[in-house]
């Protein structure tokens, strides 16, 4: 499976098989995490065998099951990119997660942060975490806007990369599916723009990993 592949074979799933992740599965994404780290400045940390994490009444509500691995997105506060960084790094890992064999899913709000594992300073929060393991399934595809509600660029007159760069973006997780991005072209380049809402930036970044991943070519945030 290459990056495009796992684009599109990539859902959200949230019951995982009573397995532990293999050593060989374990070691590329802990290099995979150090590369992003290295790059972003981020402290990403993959925590595994912790059930107290989703251990909470709303994980609970969420229907999470066997989600005792998970990776932990933390990067200092004075980052002023911080959560679109957190988005677009987590993003990248979880498509190494999918090319891997391995299920994900975005988790924003139903974890218990406090009893996270990860360990973070005082200058430092934790963003969000993605839940990891062997689905019992492969999740469902999400519904999508239409592309002109995304995208102002009329379909007939996309170039090749960016039209396989915005079909890679509707395919992104995006808070509660709501989409709610705007990506325009600027020569041989994208521009995105994020809508107002709750973790519009991590959702920023999300997109744009997919999108410059199908590409070929860079989006850049306004």
């Amino acid at each position: 499976m290459d990056i495009k592949e796992a684009i599109k074979a990539r859902h959200s799933v949230r019951q995982f098989k009573d397995m532990p992740i293999g050593e060989a599965e374990t070691a590329k994404l802990n290099a995979v995490i150090d590369e992003c780290n290295r790059e972003s400045g981020l402290n990403i940390q993959f925590i595994l065998n912790d059930p107290q994490c989703f251990h909470t009444l709303l994980a609970h509500y969420g229907r999470f099951k066997n989600a005792v691995n998970y990776i932990a997105l933390v990067g200092k506060k004075s980052l002023g990119d911080l959560d679109e960084l957190a988005g677009y790094y987590g993003q990248r890992i979880v498509l190494e997660a999918q090319m891997l064999g391995l299920n994900t899913c975005w988790v924003a709000g139903s974890y218990g942060k406090g009893k996270c594992k990860a360990d973070w300073q005082a200058e430092e929060k934790i963003v969000s975490v993605i839940a990891i393991g062997y689905g019992e399934n492969e999740g469902k595809p999400h519904k999508s806007k239409p592309l002109e509600k995304l995208c102002a660029v009329k379909k007939e007159d996309m170039p090749a990369w960016f039209k396989n760069g915005v079909l890679a973006a509707t395919l992104a997780p995006t808070a509660l599916n709501q989409q709610r991005f705007f990506i325009d072209i600027d020569g041989e380049n994208a521009v995105i723009k994020a809508g107002m809402m709750p973790k519009a930036k991590i959702d920023l970044g999300i997109v744009r990993y997919n999108f410059e991943a199908a590409s070929g070519h860079k989006c850049i945030s306004k």
